[in-house]
């Protein structure tokens, strides 16, 4: 089992999900485990008179990407977790 969580992890640490805002101008690409490792901004994005809409774009595409990390994260885990359950009611972590 902690081989399998071991791998589990390993998996998200070299999988990478994408989050974008207004409408892909801002794309944050973070890994599984929730590193960002790029940010890409559309150059139509950039308005020196107005940076606050850039970060605040810049910050929507962090979190969506961020729900995608979380998402993969419930699915690559879950099963791990359901298997804990059958050995003793998990860890006794709240969620295990």
């Amino acid at each position: 089992m902690q081989e399998q969580l071991l791998a589990a992890q390993q998996q998200l640490a070299d999988t990478h999900v994408q989050g974008t805002a207004g409408g892909g101008l801002v794309t944050a690409t973070i890994t599984g485990a929730g590193e960002i490792v790029s940010l890409t901004i559309d150059p139509a994005a950039v308005d020196p008179a107005d940076t606050e809409s850039l970060a605040d774009l810049v910050v929507a595409a962090i979190r969506d990407a961020n729900a995608a990390a979380a998402a993969l994260q419930s699915r690559t885990m879950s099963p791990l977790a359901d298997g804990l359950d059958g050995l003793g009611g998990g860890l006794g972590l709240p969620g295990m």
